[in-house]
């Protein structure tokens, strides 16, 4: 699989998946344009906001299966076209309801990249670089959310609300052209690869022992993320834009901390015993910013950067891991199982942490937040003896081909 179109699908999968990215992780920058556009309550945004993430999860298996059966092109085209129609509809929304109707299919629809994409590198990548690959996918998801949280409010300045929203729908329709152009089904390999066949991804319990840990470590991700603003601004006196500012420094760490990651568990070959190391390194910097959250900054921000940084590294491997468990085939399905069961995680997580803090203390919801990775660490477990046992039975099928292949 050295073809080097391989970085050309990577990149209009990535491009696809950060345009939807955009919007997704990119909307609340639209908050107070759309409480001054439609006179919301607080709730009332948060429901806007929410909309988007209900579409995402009610369609995200559909689309994977779909991508399954019938290729990446056709469903990363019509979703992401279907995206930028639903975005261009939202942009004249005349009410309330027509806004979280509008908001409501964009996610529904914006979901095919999620699937198409990741299966897409699946396919291109030979497994030495495909935990670099999908890191690199991956990164394209906080760098979409960063760079359309600094760019609608501006545009918002320039263009009002609708000017916002047409641009988000540009974005998208950007990435079905090019997804129509450019997208290829991956050729086939040099000789099939030898592998163990794979219960469907519904039923197969190791993904959703996958996505269980995957939903603890996500719960850390999105609290980190959700909260470190408030964080600094609230209880360390840091201006808003400094706050702020600190947000998009994690996400940009981040996203760069994502291809780091994806290419060391390239060289080690393994995918589920570097996650667990993530997890115990993310359970211990947590629980070091908890004994440091009412400590001297030049302490704190540090383990505070380090700890939100840590806990954005591990994404790309799990989906790596789904993808390989159930195989070529089914890795649409097993990507966007995988990504239903985070977005459950991800939902719930910030209203918890962010109830636990009014209840308690900062201090006390860090130090509760670092028991997230140690259970995923400890749901993980099993799953490192599956790896070793599908690799070391994939080593076996393949030296009882070379023999044969010698002879011919």
């Amino acid at each position: 699989m050295s073809s080097r179109y391989r970085w050309v699908i990577l990149g209009v999968g990535a491009g696809g998946a950060g345009a939807f990215s955009a919007l997704r992780m990119g909307l609340p920058a639209l908050g107070p344009a759309l409480r001054s556009a439609y006179g919301l309550s607080l709730p009332q945004v948060g429901l806007a906001f929410t909309a988007v993430a209900i579409g995402v999860m009610v369609t995200l298996v559909p689309w994977g299966m779909l991508t399954d059966r019938v290729g990446e092109r056709p469903v990363m085209t019509v979703g992401l076209a279907g995206t930028a129609l639903a975005l261009g509809a939202t942009a004249y929304a005349s009410g309330y309801a027509m806004l979280l109707l509008g908001l409501l299919v964009a996610g529904m629809l914006g979901s095919s990249s999620t699937g198409a994409s990741g299966r897409a590198v699946m396919g291109w990548f030979a497994r030495t670089e495909r935990g670099l690959a999908l890191g690199i996918r991956q990164m394209a998801l906080p760098l979409g959310g960063a760079a359309a949280s600094l760019a609608l409010p501006h545009l918002v300045d320039v263009g009002g609300l609708r000017g916002a929203f047409l641009t988000l729908a540009g974005l998208c329709l950007t990435g079905a052209v090019a997804a129509a152009l450019f997208m290829r089904d991956a050729p086939p390999p040099d000789r099939p690869l030898p592998t163990v066949p794979a219960p469907p991804p519904m039923r197969d319990r190791r993904l959703w022992r996958l996505g269980a840990a995957g939903a603890l470590l996500v719960a850390a991700q999105a609290a980190m993320l959700g909260f470190i603003v408030l964080f600094l601004h609230d209880a360390r006196g840091l201006s808003a834009a400094a706050a702020a500012a600190a947000l998009a420094g994690v996400q940009l760490i981040g996203a760069g901390a994502r291809i780091v990651a994806g290419r060391r568990s390239d060289l080690e070959g393994l995918r589920i015993a570097p996650m667990r190391r993530m997890a115990g390194r993310n359970a211990a910097l947590l629980a070091l910013t908890a004994a440091l959250a009412g400590g001297p900054g030049a302490l704190l921000y540090p383990a505070l950067l380090c700890a939100a940084v840590s806990t954005m590294t591990w994404n790309g491997l799990a989906f790596t891991a789904a993808a390989e468990i159930s195989g070529r085939a089914r890795a649409g399905t097993a990507m966007s199982l995988q990504n239903t069961i985070l977005a459950v995680g991800g939902a719930l997580a910030p209203s918890a942490f962010g109830a636990l803090v009014q209840a308690t203390s900062w201090t006390s919801a860090f130090a509760v937040l670092a028991a997230a990775p140690v259970a995923a660490a400890l749901v993980l477990r099993p799953l490192v003896h599956d790896e070793d046992a599908r690799i070391a039975e994939r080593e076996r099928r393949l030296s009882e081909l070379r023999p044969l292949e010698a002879s011919s």
